[in-house]
């Protein structure tokens, strides 16, 4: 492909995740096979006209999607064989960061005939990036969920934000950290809704998308897995530079793609349990009493 066409018609530079999009296509399409070695990352900034760590970036969110292996400085990454699903963590692994673990266990939740899917956090990111799998197998024939039901909780527009925020209180940078976090927060949304929407049309499976608003920033993001699984990670706020527009911002910004996911497994009674049960009706109080409904402005 060319570097034409993977940057915008105004001729910007392409994100990392847009940089992602295009290589994870290529190996969904085969174009890139497993076992293949990736291009290096030096002929990938040439290619995307990026810089270098645009495409470490990039490489690190297939990477976490299991899609690519040996992702290092050194020799280019290899394509993973997409049949092998990561395998289900036991008791007492430790927890993995959110961008590597929340993919497994959604990819899991989806071998049911009734899915059921809560979540809160400050966007959808990580859930877009974890739904990519399942919403592949379905494609493949592998997963044949009859129902679909997903319910996403998200701070409000309306709100002043926690994080992410400008270090300094300058009502123009602000306005502009809040604006970069609004424009994130409805163009995910509106991917994921899409992409389980179309599930409708292609596979005939009954799916349900609902968002709310929150009114206030959620430290923690919490994933409940069809009533039997509750995953949960702090959100670590870290004071950073950023682009935001044209101009280099210090902000408060929340990594939560690197936050480590705790897995509590209900059923069996004990701790892990009553934490399943107890986060389903926080969850189940937030979403019947003070969130409200939330538009994804065009």
């Amino acid at each position: 492909m060319s570097q034409n066409s993977t940057t915008s018609v105004n001729g910007r530079k392409p994100s990392h995740r847009e940089v992602a999009d295009t290589l994870r296509e290529r190996i969904r399409s085969e174009e890139l096979k497993a076992g293949d070695p990736m291009p290096t990352q030096a002929a990938l900034v040439e290619e995307f006209g990026v810089e270098r760590g645009t495409i470490r970036q990039a490489l690190k969110i297939l990477q976490g999607e299991g899609l690519l292996t040996h992702v290092t400085r050194g020799a280019p990454a290899r394509i993973a064989d997409r049949a092998t699903m990561p395998p289900k963590p036991a008791a007492g692994d430790q927890p993995r960061p959110t961008m590597v673990e929340l993919a497994a266990r959604i990819t899991e939740a989806f071998t049911e005939t009734d899915v059921r899917i809560d979540a809160v956090s400050l966007t959808a990111e990580s859930l877009n990036l974890a739904l990519g799998d399942p919403i592949r197998r379905i494609h493949e024939g592998e997963l044949a969920p009859k129902t679909i039901r997903v319910r996403i909780l998200l701070p409000s527009r309306e709100i002043e934000l926690a994080f992410p925020t400008a270090v300094d209180d300058g009502a123009r940078d602000q306005d502009a950290v809040h604006k970069r976090w609004l424009d994130q927060r409805n163009s995910q949304g509106k991917v994921l809704r899409h992409n389980l929407r179309a599930l409708r049309a292609s596979h005939e499976i009954d799916v349900e998308v609902e968002l709310k608003a929150l009114p206030f920033t959620p430290p923690i993001k919490l994933y409940l897995l069809n009533g039997a699984e509750a995953l949960f990670a702090y959100y670590l706020v870290a004071r950073r530079e950023e682009e935001v527009g044209e101009k280099q911002v210090e902000i408060y910004d929340a990594l939560g793609l690197k936050s480590l996911l705790f897995s509590f497994e209900g059923g069996g009674g004990g701790r892990d349990s009553a934490y399943v049960e107890e986060s389903q009706k926080w969850f189940n109080a937030l979403w019947d009493t003070i969130s409200s409904e939330l538009t994804l402005s065009e």
